[in-house]
């Protein structure tokens, strides 16, 4: 997959079709929309994916805005499915002042050369968000492309959205989630060294300090499993999955710092993995984060969650 990033001046020689949007989440309904573009690479056509960064919402606002997913983990999403050019196309004043018109003419025809622009009901693009699906099939005899209507998809009987998988991620809903997204939610990054408590313990743990941009779940404990994934990529770990427990938060019992992290225990694993990199994928909350008297409080309920987490797992 090509990335074309932090700039507005290239130019896309193939004949391609273009999807637009925040792809925040990756939801059901993009991937629906993705599975278009893979008929149109099978027309011929170079499938293209069209992104904002920042989105215009992160634009505007003024308090930073979280999201389902990193930067890093859409790249990945869209190189599993087969993409040929991302381009994250830079946002700013000048931008967003586009009228819809100029961004169908300058952006989707002369720098993507697309052919075919696959949407959806609630695409927009140009000055405050003017530009729809209409106007796109409107443009579309002028210019000489097609435009492929995705409709919404819906998980019983609610339209299935970025908002949609928000909300639940913020309660808590992991299985919804999961549902919605067709995975697990996940959380990825580089293992670091935490305070190493669980090994003093009898229970080591890996750790990773999620992106600031990355969208939490609850703090607490859940049932999860992790792929590891080395450097080199010839470890026996690499790329075997693990069934885990994860604690999301501060640790308040032995640290004041108040530094959001994600601790997973993994089962039957004790291999020294700092550096390497880990996708934790959420499967059911199980218990708030708690504060306890002393260190041994703390071993108390840490084996009894484990515990629970293997019988979780069938194991």
């Amino acid at each position: 997959m090509i990335v074309i990033e932090n700039t507005t001046e290239f130019h896309i020689e193939e004949e391609t079709a273009a999807a637009i949007g925040k792809f925040d989440g990756f939801h059901r309904g993009h991937q629906k929309l993705l599975g278009q573009l893979r008929q149109q690479q099978e027309k011929g056509l170079k499938s293209v994916v069209f992104t904002f960064v920042p989105s215009p919402a992160a634009f505007f606002s003024r308090e930073p805005i979280r999201e389902l997913s990193t930067l890093e983990e859409k790249r990945r999403i869209f190189e599993n499915a087969g993409v040929d050019y991302l381009v994250e196309y830079p946002f700013y004043q000048e931008i967003a002042d586009m009228e819809p018109t100029t961004f169908i003419r300058e952006v989707l025809v002369d720098r993507l050369h697309a052919k075919c622009v696959v949407a959806g009901e609630d695409v927009s693009y140009g000055k405050r968000g003017a530009g729809d699906y209409l106007l796109l099939r409107e443009k579309a005899p002028d210019y000489g492309y097609e435009v492929i209507l995705i409709d919404k998809v819906l998980y019983e009987g609610k339209e299935v959205s970025s908002t949609y998988v928000r909300e639940e991620v913020g309660k808590g809903n992991m299985e919804l989630a999961a549902e919605l997204l067709g995975t697990p939610y996940c959380v990825s990054g580089e293992i670091v060294h935490g305070r190493k408590l669980g090994r003093t313990i009898g229970m080591p743990t890996v750790n990773l300090v999620p992106p600031q941009d990355k969208l939490l779940p609850p703090k607490g404990v859940y049932y999860s499993y992790v792929y590891l994934h080395s450097r080199t990529g010839d470890m026996p770990y690499d790329g075997k999955r693990f069934a885990a427990i994860t604690n999301i938060g501060t640790k308040p019992t032995v640290d004041q710092r108040s530094v959001m992290g994600v601790e997973t225990y993994l089962y039957d694993f004790d291999s020294d993995v700092y550096g390497e990199h880990m996708d934790v994928y959420l499967l059911q909350y199980k218990r708030s984060e708690m504060r306890f008297d002393g260190v041994e409080a703390l071993r108390a309920q840490m084996k009894a969650d484990i515990a629970a987490g293997r019988t979780y797992h069938g194991s």
